[in-house]
């Protein structure tokens, strides 16, 4: 499973990375500058063909990969070849005007921005579906006890509905997260409905750590209803059916899904379950010794199906879904100044390789649509994620490459070699510090795993 994972995960970065890599090629050949390589993954190449003047290769390691165009050498040494009256040949990539070569920076981030975009249109085109749970909720402080959360300091109750946070209509689970999660510490008014009464309270989240979101202390309310119960599971054995309603355990009544688990805490030799199944009540018991951990059903959620849309809407959904994942990624980045964990908050191409076959692997054992679905998701994210990530002002990627040919075009020439050589070295130093710690984060990742 494991090696599927990484397999699956491999695969959607590299179609990531090929869109960007793609962009700079399309970009260089329009603008005249020859392209002597492409080339999906790094390393040694395992294959290589050359058609007319370009050579396509994939590299030994399937993660990165690079558009190789003529002359396109380290620019502080380029540059200081030009000073000394050596001219760039045509065709390279420092013959070209400052413009062109900032519009073949810009091209590798723009075609992530446009991948996803294609990417979000196609789902809402044809339509899919959803699997989460209610806007009730349950307070975190009743799950444990002894800490209190935002939650609980605005006045929020288990049992309550939210039906709006900050002027949003909120109707199931995954809105509430997507409405808190980008806004740590910005106090929010939240709408909720109490005993058939609404009301307006102000909550603010707290900045999470571990990862950068925000939390206000609120976890879904599940109805005790199976959905699915796993073949060979102790579940299965002992008799358990979906759409079984699990009235007690133990003798204990159950409210929702959590008063389960906090009977499972206490490590019972056996189970004793009232259920109600199909308007009668009977009963179950099986031996937890079996269990290992798992108990082989799930909760039942709610599956809803977004409707297909047409062509012109579908398109203008995919720009507002993916411009809705660029300003939360873009507030992001301010967390990383914020005192967050930075080896659990920053993610290496280890981990996200990871992450992403798991999502697919996961989402494709609910079925094709289901992974397929999510897989075009994570990628969509990925890759607007690489977009803004090579728009910074560093050194080495495009976004510094951009300042720097911004500034030559200003000034009618190049930035003085010193310079440059400072601001290469300030960014590489950042570079590589960030890459220590989404390293370190990765490994500690794994461990804890």
């Amino acid at each position: 499973m494991f090696i599927m994972k990484i397999a699956l995960g491999l695969f959607g970065l590299g179609i990531v990375v090929f869109i960007h890599e793609l962009g700079h090629f399309l970009a260089a050949r329009l603008v005249g500058i020859d392209v002597e390589a492409f080339s999906i993954g790094w390393g040694n190449p395992i294959i290589r063909k050359k058609i007319g003047t370009v050579e396509y290769r994939l590299g030994m390691f399937p993660v990165g990969g690079y558009c190789k165009m003529k002359e396109d050498t380290d620019y502080k040494e380029a540059w200081e070849k030009i000073n000394k009256g050596i001219k760039p040949e045509k065709g390279s990539y420092l013959a070209a005007s400052p413009a062109a070569r900032i519009l073949v920076c810009l091209a590798g981030p723009l075609f992530n921005l446009l991948f996803a975009v294609f990417l979000f249109s196609i789902l809402w085109g044809i339509g899919f579906e959803i699997n989460t749970l209610g806007n009730k909720i349950i307070l975190a402080s009743d799950i444990t006890p002894g800490q209190l959360y935002p939650a609980d300091e605005a006045g929020l109750k288990t049992g309550d509905r939210i039906i709006e946070i900050a002027g949003r209509e909120v109707s199931y689970y995954h809105q509430i997260q997507e409405n808190i999660a980008p806004n740590p510490n910005k106090p929010l008014p939240v709408t909720i409905e109490r005993d058939g009464r609404l009301l307006t309270l102000e909550v603010t989240p707290s900045l999470e750590r571990s990862t950068g979101a925000g939390k206000i202390g609120v976890s879904f309310w599940a109805d005790p209803v199976v959905q699915n119960v796993r073949d060979e599971s102790p579940a299965a054995r002992a008799g358990l059916l979906p759409g079984d309603t699990i009235i007690s355990a133990n003798g204990e009544i159950l409210r929702n899904s959590f008063d389960f688990m906090k009977i499972m805490e206490q490590n019972p030799d056996n189970l004793a379950l009232e259920i109600e199944r199909n308007g009668r009540q009977g009963q179950i018991e099986f031996n937890t010794e079996d269990m290992e951990g798992e108990l082989g059903f799930s909760w039942a959620g709610i599956i809803y199906r977004t409707p297909s849309l047409s062509f012109p809407a579908a398109v203008v959904k995919g720009i507002k879904e993916s411009y809705r994942t660029l300003e939360v990624s873009i507030k992001s980045l301010r967390l990383l100044f914020m005192g967050i964990d930075l080896t659990q908050a920053v993610s290496g191409p280890v981990r996200i390789t990871y992450m992403m076959g798991d999502v697919a692997a996961s989402s494709f054992g609910q079925g094709l649509g289901t992974g397929l679905r999510s897989m075009a998701e994570f990628i969509a994210l990925i890759s607007i994620a690489l977009c803004i990530m090579n728009l910074l002002p560093l050194p080495v990627i495009d976004g510094g490459m951009i300042l720097l040919f911004f500034i030559e075009l200003i000034r009618r020439k190049p930035a003085h070699p010193r310079a440059i050589s400072v601001f290469q070295t300030c960014g590489i130093v950042i570079i590589i510090g960030l890459m220590f710690f989404a390293l370190f984060g990765d490994i500690l990742y794994f461990v804890q795993r």
